[in-house]
C-alpha cells in the first residue's frame, strides 16, 4: 500500500544559490516552488506518493531550465556557482573559508547574493559527497535538448516519438556495466518483459545520452507515464524496482552502451543541483552499491573511438583552453640536442636543513649516514603524486630540489616539463617553468599572467579565457622556478606584503611575495631548485617536501662517458676514453658531478683526436686549462684576462649572467660566444648572457686573481678562505676559486698560466706564489676545522708544490674527526693519499659524513689508518659487502679497526643497529672459517642510553637483549636530560643481565622513574656486582622508604661500593636513618649523596655530623 506523506512547506529563499546549494530539499519540490513563485495566486500543491495523485507539471520544469539558460551571464554565474560548491564541500569542517571565493562570481551576483553561511551548513557538507567536476565543464550542463535520465529506481526524458523507438525492458537496461555515468542508447532492441514486474510490458527510451544518479526510493514497483501539456517534454516515465543481477535477465542482443571517458575529478552529473547519494533521504544500499560500481567501471579499448567521439562533443574545456594546453605541451616536449640530451638517472634524496651549530642562525644541508638515505622512491610522477595527495585542500604546496653547482638540478627541472608534455604527470593541466633569472628585472607593471606567459625561456600567446580558467584552478598548476638562489637580488620578498590577487601591475617582488606567502595562485605547486647555501635558502627549511640530487655514482659516471661518445659518433673512442678516465682517480672521483664529467668527456675528445697518446691531467686546474687552452691560441690580445674579470666581478656580486655592453669590446664578445665561453640562457633577452658552468666562472675568477694587479699581495691569501675571520671582504660565493687559484700560481708555468695568456702575463704571478706559499707553509692542520682542513688538502694537491704538500701532510694531527662534515668522493680521495703520504699511524672519525662505501672501503684500506668509527648501519653494509665479494684480506682488516667506543644510542636506530652489530658477532662466531670476538663488540667499555621518555620504554628491552654480548663493558649510563623512564619494568629487565656484567662499574640510573618496586628488584640482583660496581646513581626517582630500606639491607655486602647517590627521590627521614645507619657498617664506602625535600633540615645536617661521608650538595 501506499501512506500520504506529509506536506512540504518551502519558505523563502533567503540566501540565494549558496543555501540552495546546501539545501536538503527534493528537487521535485523546488520544481514547483519555482511555478509557485511565478503563478500568483495559484493553490498550493501537496506532493503525494500515491502514483495516480503525484503529478509533476512539465512546463514548470522545461520554464526553468529555460531561465536557467538564459543568457551567457547567467550561465557563467551558475558554472561559478558550481564551483563555489566543490570547494565549499572539500572540507567538511569550514575551516578557512575566505572571501577570496568568491573572486570568479561577477560583482551583480556577489552584491545579490547574501554572504551569511547557514548554521547547519557543516553539518549538511558532512553528509553531502564533495565535488570534484572541472570548472570547465559547469559551463556546459544546461543544453537545448534535455537529456535522458535514468536514475538509480528513475527515468526521466523526452519522449518524441514513441512508435518510432523499440521497447526495452529496464531490468535488461540496469544490467549493463557502463564506464561512466553518463551512457549513449546506439541501437535497441525489443525484450519482452515479465508481466509480474511492473504494470507495462516494455518501455520506450529515445536516442541521446542517458545518465545514472540515484534517486527517491519511497516509489511502490512499477512504472507509470505523467503527461502534461507543455513544449520540450511531452511524457516523463518513471520507473521504480530493484536492479537485477545478471544471472535474472537475459543478454540483451544488439545493445551496445559506449561509455564518456571517465572523468578523473568528478564523475556523474554535470549540473550543480544534482544531488548526492547523501542527500536524498531513504537510500538504499544497493543502489549506492549500484552507482559506485558503474562510476567506477574503466573504458575497454574497444570503446575508446566512441569515447573520443562523445568526448567532442562536450569538450572538458574551452577550444582557446585546448588550444593552449596544446601548445604549452609543444613547448616542452622536445629533447634536448646534443649533449644536453644525454640522460642518466640519478637518485634523488630526502633531505633536510638543520643548524650548522648551536651558536648558528644559518642552516645547511643535514648530513645522513649512507644507510639512511631515503631515496624518492617511485621516479617524478610518484614524487609529486604524494606531495599533492598530502595536500590540504586550496593550499600551497612548496617542493624544494637541492643540489650543488653542476650536480644537474637545471636538467632535472627541464626533465620535469617534458615529463608533463608525455602525459606522465596527470595531476596538472598546465605546467609553467621559469629561471630565476629571467626574473630579476626592474619595473612595477607586471602581473600573474606576465608571470606565467611572458617571462619563461619562450614567450606564450594566451587568451584572457586561459588566465580566466587558471585562475579557477590553480591545485591543477604546477609552477617550477629554476636556480632559486638567482632570486637574491630579490631579497626580502618573502616578508613582503601582497594581496590574494593584486588587481593592479605590480613588480615582480611583489609577485613572488605572493607565491610564497600562498596568497597568489594559491592551491598550485611550487617547485624549486637551488643550491644549498644562501641567504634565500634558509627559508625552504619551512618546505612541504625537500629533496637532495646526489649526483653521479661512479657506475653512473662511466655509463655517461660512454653515451657521450655515442652521442658523437665516436663509438670506436669509448673503450678508449673510459681507460683515460680510470687512469686519473682524481678525475673520476670528482666525477660525481655531471658537469665535470662532461668537461672530462670533452677533453677527452680532443685529446683522442690528436692521438694515440693522449693522456688527462691530474688536477682540475689542468683539466679546465686543457679546455681553454685551445679556445685561447686564436683570442684577441688580452680577451682572456678581460672576461675573466668580468666573471670575478659577476661572481663577487653573486650573478653569472651580464650584458652584452658589459664586454670591452665587440670583438672580445664575440670571441667568447664563438668558443662557448658565455651563450644565451633560456628564456633571457637577446642583450643577456651566461657563463655555461658556474665551475668554469670559478675557474675564470681565478685566473683574473692570479694575473689582476689591482689584488694586492697581501690579500690575496684571504680568497683561500682557510682561515676564519669576523670580517672577510671575500665569503666564497665562487667556491670553486681557492682550489683554481692555488693551481694556476703553482703549478709549471708552461704547462698552466703561460698555456693561456703567454709566459710574459704569467710572470706576473711570481710574487703572489711567494705570498701564497709562505702563508701555507706558516698554517697549522690541527687548528683547523675540518672543513677547512679539507680545503687545505684541496688546495695543496692542485698546487702540486712538493714543499708544500709535505708541510701540510706531515702537520696532520694523529687523531683525525669528520664529525658532522660531508665528505664527498673527491674529498675521500684526496684524504686517502695525504693519509698515505704523512707516514704515521691515524685513528679517522667519519660518523655523519654521508661518505659513500667505495670511499669508506679505501679509507679503511690504508695501512696507516689503525682506528676508525663510522655509522653502524654503514660499515655492517661494508663487511657484508665484502664478504660477498671475497676481499677477505679487506674484511678482516675492516672489523680489526673498526670501534664504537664509547657509544650513545639517541634514537631507535642506534639500539637497531646495534643489535645487529651484535647479531654480526654471533654469526661469526658460530661460523667455521673465523672464531673470536669482534673488536668493537669486545672493547666497548661506555655505553649510554638517551632516547627521552617516549622512546626509552620501547627500545631499552631491545638493549637489554644484547646487553650481555658486551663481556667488557665499564660504564652503563641510563639517564638523559630529557629522562628516559625506563621504570620498574626495565630495572627489572636489566637487573637479570647483572650476573655476565662481571666488569661493570658505573651503573647511572637517575631520572628514570624508579619506585619502591624497582629498589627491591634492584637491592636482589646487586650482589651480582658486588666485586666491581663502584659507582651506583639512583638521583631524582620516586624511591620512598620503603625502597630505601632495600637499599639500606643491600648496602654492606657491596664490597667495592665507593659512591652512591640517592638524592632527590621520596624517603622521609626514617629512610635516611635506615641508610645512615647502614653506612656506618661500610667503612669502604665513601660517599654517599641522599638530601632529599622531603626530609626535614635539621634531621639531614644531624646525620652529616654523625657521618661525614653523608653528603648533602
Amino acid at each position: 500500500g501506499s501512506s500520504q506523506c506529509a506536506t512540504m512547506e518551502l519558505g523563502p529563499l533567503e540566501g540565494g544559490y549558496l543555501e540552495l546549494l546546501n539545501s536538503d530539499a527534493d528537487p521535485v519540490c523546488l520544481y514547483h516552488f519555482y511555478d509557485q513563485m511565478d503563478l500568483a495566486g495559484e493553490e498550493e500543491i501537496e506532493l503525494y506518493s500515491e502514483p495516480d495523485t503525484d503529478t509533476i507539471n512539465c512546463d514548470q520544469f522545461s520554464r526553468l531550465l529555460c531561465d536557467m539558460e538564459g543568457d551567457e551571464e547567467t550561465r557563467e554565474a551558475y558554472a561559478n556557482i558550481a564551483e563555489l560548491d566543490q570547494y565549499v564541500f572539500q572540507d567538511s569542517q569550514l575551516e578557512g573559508l575566505s572571501k577570496d571565493i568568491f573572486k570568479h562570481i561577477g560583482p551583480d551576483e556577489v552584491i545579490g547574493e547574501s554572504m551569511e553561511m547557514p548554521a547547519e551548513v557543516g553539518q549538511k557538507s558532512q553528509k553531502r559527497r564533495p565535488s570534484k567536476h572541472p570548472a570547465s565543464n559547469t559551463a556546459h550542463f544546461l543544453t537545448a535538448e534535455p537529456p535522458t535520465v535514468v536514475t538509480g529506481s528513475l527515468l526521466v526524458g523526452p519522449v518524441s516519438d514513441c512508435s518510432t523507438l523499440p521497447c526495452l525492458p529496464l531490468p535488461a537496461l540496469f544490467n549493463q556495466e557502463p564506464a561512466s555515468g553518463q551512457m549513449r542508447l546506439e541501437k535497441t532492441d525489443q525484450i519482452p518483459m515479465p508481466s509480474s514486474s511492473s504494470s507495462l510490458s516494455c518501455l520506450n527510451l529515445p536516442e541521446g545520452p542517458i545518465q545514472f544518479v540515484p534517486t527517491i526510493s519511497t516509489l511502490p514497483h512499477g512504472l507509470w507515464q505523467i503527461s502534461e501539456a507543455g513544449t520540450g517534454v511531452s511524457s516523463i516515465f518513471i520507473y521504480h524496482g530493484e536492479v537485477p543481477q545478471a544471472s535474472q535477465v537475459p543478454p540483451p542482443s544488439g545493445f551496445t552502451v559506449h561509455g564518456l571517458p571517465t572523468s578523473p575529478d568528478r564523475p556523474g552529473s554535470t549540473s550543480p543541483f544534482a544531488p548526492s547519494a547523501t542527500d536524498l533521504p531513504s537510500m538504499p544500499e544497493p543502489a549506492l552499491t549500484s552507482r559506485a560500481n558503474m562510476t567506477e567501471h574503466k573504458t575497454s579499448p574497444t570503446q575508446c573511438q566512441a569515447a573520443g567521439e562523445v568526448s567532442n562533443k562536450l569538450p572538458k574545456w574551452p577550444e582557446p583552453v585546448e588550444q593552449f594546453y596544446r601548445s604549452l605541451q609543444d613547448t616542452y616536449c622536445a629533447e634536448p640536442a646534443g649533449p644536453d640530451g644525454i640522460l642518466v638517472e640519478v637518485d634523488l634524496v630526502q633531505a633536510r636543513l638543520e643548524r650548522s651549530s648551536s651558536k648558528s642562525l644559518e642552516r645547511e644541508l643535514a648530513t645522513p649516514d649512507w644507510a639512511e638515505r631515503q631515496l624518492a622512491q617511485g621516479g617524478l610522477a610518484e614524487v609529486l603524486l604524494a606531495a599533492k595527495e598530502h595536500r590540504r585542500p586550496r593550499e600551497t604546496r612548496v617542493i624544494a630540489v637541492l643540489g650543488k653547482p653542476g650536480q644537474g638540478k637545471s636538467y632535472w627541472a627541464g626533465a620535469v616539463s617534458r615529463a608533463w608534455a608525455c602525459g606522465r604527470l596527470p595531476q596538472y593541466d598546465f605546467v609553467f617553468s621559469v629561471p630565476c633569472h629571467c626574473l630579476n628585472r626592474p619595473g612595477d607593471a607586471y602581473g600573474l599572467q606576465d608571470l606565467l606567459f611572458s617571462l619563461g625561456p619562450q614567450p606564450l600567446v594566451a587568451a584572457d579565457e586561459v588566465f580566466s580558467h587558471i585562475l579557477k584552478r590553480p591545485d591543477r598548476v604546477l609552477l617550477i622556478l629554476d636556480a632559486f638562489e638567482e632570486l637574491e637580488a630579490q631579497d626580502g620578498f618573502l616578508h613582503s606584503t601582497c594581496g590574494p590577487a593584486p588587481a593592479e601591475p605590480c613588480s615582480l617582488r611583489g609577485l613572488l611575495a605572493g607565491l610564497f606567502q600562498k596568497k597568489l595562485l594559491r592551491g598550485c605547486t611550487l617547485l624549486l631548485t637551488a643550491r644549498p647555501r644562501g641567504r634565500l635558502v634558509q627559508s625552504l627549511s619551512k618546505a612541504d617536501a625537500l629533496f637532495e640530487l646526489s649526483g653521479f655514482s661512479m657506475e653512473q659516471a662511466q655509463a655517461y662517458v660512454m653515451r657521450y661518445f655515442e652521442s658523437s659518433g665516436m663509438t670506436e673512442h669509448q673503450d678508449r676514453a673510459l681507460t683515460l678516465l680510470r687512469d686519473r682517480p682524481l678525475l673520476l672521483s670528482h666525477s660525481h658531478s655531471p658537469t665535470l664529467c662532461r668537461a672530462v668527456c670533452q677533453l677527452s675528445e680532443a685529446l683522442l683526436e690528436l692521438g694515440e697518446d693522449a693522456k688527462l691531467p691530474s688536477t682540475l686546474t689542468g683539466l679546465y686549462v686543457g679546455l681553454l687552452g685551445r679556445a685561447a691560441l686564436n683570442s684577441p690580445p688580452g680577451a682572456l684576462a678581460e672576461l675573466a674579470k668580468l666573471a670575478w666581478e659577476l661572481g663577487r656580486r653573486h650573478q653569472s649572467t651580464l650584458q652584452q655592453d658589459q664586454f670591452p669590446s665587440a670583438d672580445v664578445r664575440t670571441w667568447a660566444m664563438a668558443k662557448g665561453l658565455v651563450q644565451h640562457p633560456p628564456g633571457a633577452a637577446e642583450s643577456e648572457l651566461a657563463f655555461p658552468s658556474f665551475l668554469l666562472q670559478c675557474f675564470l675568477g681565478a685566473l683574473w686573481l692570479a694575473l689582476s694587479g689591482e689584488i694586492k699581495d697581501k690579500e690575496l691569501p684571504q680568497y683561500l678562505a682557510l682561515t676564519p675571520r669576523k670580517k672577510r671582504p671575500y665569503d666564497n660565493w665562487l667556491e670553486g676559486v681557492p682550489r683554481f687559484l692555488a693551481g694556476l700560481i703553482f703549478q709549471p708555468r708552461a704547462r698552466c698560466l703561460g698555456a693561456l695568456v703567454g709566459p710574459s702575463a704569467a710572470a706576473l704571478a711570481d710574487r703572489k706564489q711567494k705570498v701564497l706559499a709562505r702563508y701555507l707553509k706558516r698554517l697549522q692542520p690541527g687548528t683547523l676545522r675540518a672543513r677547512q682542513l679539507l680545503e687545505l688538502l684541496h688546495c695543496a694537491h692542485e698546487a702540486e708544490e712538493a714543499g708544500i704538500w709535505q708541510h701540510v701532510v706531515q702537520e696532520l694531527p694523529g687523531r683525525l674527526s669528520f664529525l658532522g662534515t660531508r665528505l664527498t668522493p673527491p674529498d675521500a680521495h684526496v684524504l686517502g693519499k695525504a693519509l698515505e703520504a704523512a707516514g704515521q699511524d691515524f685513528s679517522l672519525d667519519l660518523r655523519s659524513t654521508g661518505i659513500c662505501p667505495s670511499g669508506l672501503g679505501s679509507l679503511v684500506g690504508l695501512s696507516c689508518v689503525t682506528r676508525f668509527r663510522a655509522a653502524l648501519s654503514d660499515t655492517v653494509a661494508l663487511w657484508e659487502s665484502l664478504r660477498q665479494h671475497g676481499e677477505t684480506k679487506l674484511l678482516q682488516a675492516a672489523e680489526e679497526k673498526f670501534t664504537i667506543e664509547p657509544f650513545k644510542a639517541k634514537s631507535l636506530k642506534d639500539v637497531e643497529d646495534l643489535g645487529k652489530l651484535v647479531q654480526t658477532q654471533r654469526t661469526r662466531s658460530s661460523s667455521e672459517d673465523t672464531a673470536g670476538e669482534l673488536p668493537a663488540v669486545r672493547d666497548l667499555k661506555k655505553l649510554e642510553f638517551a632516547l627521552g621518555p617516549v622512546s626509552g620504554p620501547q627500545a631499552f628491552p631491545k638493549l637489554v637483549r644484547i646487553l650481555t654480548a658486551f663481556s667488557s663493558l665499564q660504564h652503563l649510563d641510563l639517564d638523559a636530560l630529557s629522562e628516559n623512564k625506563i621504570g620498574d619494568e626495565g630495572v627489572s629487565q636489566l637487573s637479570a643481565t647483572f650476573p655476565q656484567l662481571k666488569s661493570l662499574e658505573t651503573l647511572n640510573l637517575s631520572q628514570n622513574n624508579i619506585t619502591d618496586l624497582g629498589a627491591y628488584k634492584l637491592a636482589e640482583a646487586l650482589p651480582s656486582l658486588a666485586a666491581s660496581l663502584l659507582r651506583l646513581s639512583l638521583y631524582n626517582n620516586c624511591i620512598c622508604d620503603v625502597g630505601a630500606e632495600s637499599l639500606a639491607r643491600v648496602l654492606p655486602d657491596m664490597v667495592s661500593l665507593r659512591v652512591m647517590d640517592v638524592q632527590y627521590n621520596k624517603f622521609t627521614a626514617a629512610g635516611a636513618q635506615q641508610l645512615a645507619a647502614s653506612l656506618r657498617r661500610c667503612p669502604h664506602v665513601e660517599t654517599l649523596a641522599m638530601w632529599t625535600p622531603t626530609i626535614p633540615f635539621s634531621v639531614q645536617e644531624h646525620l652529616q655530623q654523625q657521618d661525614s661521608r653523608i653528603s648533602l650538595r
